[in-house]
């Protein structure tokens, strides 16, 4: 079975981050888990950093992946 991905997109391009999907997720429900884990690190903490983040998905098994931007497609 394939790795699922998710890509954390920002107008920063140093910001973005790839994160992997726990396989008894759909798309659509890590997609509403990673948005509510989101908030609430930044919820909980008004500087929060990336780490805060990565921390927050880690517990549940949303990890972050290594990859290499490319060029800009419009």
């Amino acid at each position: 079975m394939s790795t699922k991905l998710m890509v954390l997109p920002s107008s920063n391009f140093d910001k973005v981050r790839l994160i992997s999907i726990p396989e008894d997720y759909e798309y659509h429900e890590a997609f509403r888990k990673v948005t509510g884990l989101i908030a609430k690190a930044e919820e909980e903490n008004p500087d929060f950093t990336w780490q805060d983040i990565a921390f927050e998905l880690e517990d549940y098994g949303f990890f972050q992946e290594d990859f290499q931007l490319g060029p800009v497609l419009d």
